[in-house]
């Protein structure tokens, strides 16, 4: 339950973050579907991508490859972390949308954890409100999202 959950979250995430995009005029998805000119200009995704393909699996992944790479952890993340969110809720049954608002929190923060001690992102101190806001709602988004859809399958 909790990977379709993620996956559902996962969705919804993606099109809200497209949705504020093209409301400022631009379109992410097009955007990101650009080769980068050089690694350090790819998303954080793209980048966490090549380091997991590269450093885990020996395969190199080009800069024609970087939206692709992006887009995979992008989902697989999103869906994996599904699975944590069902097996938490399944075996402590929290308030879901408690626990959605929480967990979204949770995985907004690690990645300010993650990426900077990775070099991939800036710590968190060095973003504005302005990038900082936005990134936590589409996270509470997520987690929201993660919630009901958690409920709505489990009361098939």
């Amino acid at each position: 339950m909790g990977v379709a959950a993620g996956a559902v979250a996962t969705a919804v995430l993606t099109a809200s973050q497209e949705a504020v995009s093209r409301a400022r005029g631009k379109s992410q998805l097009k955007e990101q579907s650009k080769p980068p000119r050089t690694w350090a200009d790819a998303p954080a995704p793209a980048q966490l991508a090549k380091r997991v393909s590269e450093g885990v699996f020996s395969h190199r992944v080009t800069k024609r490859q970087a939206a692709a790479a992006a887009a995979a952890l992008h989902w697989a993340y999103g869906t994996g972390l599904g699975a944590l969110f069902g097996l938490v809720q399944a075996k402590a049954r929290p308030p879901s949308a408690l626990h959605g608002v929480a967990f979204g929190t949770a995985v907004w923060a690690w990645a300010y954890v993650m990426l900077p001690a990775l070099k991939i992102y800036e710590p968190i101190w060095r973003h504005p409100p302005g990038t900082l806001a936005p990134d936590l709602s589409y996270h509470l988004v997520y987690g929201l999202s993660l919630a009901g859809a958690y409920e709505a399958i489990a009361e098939r």
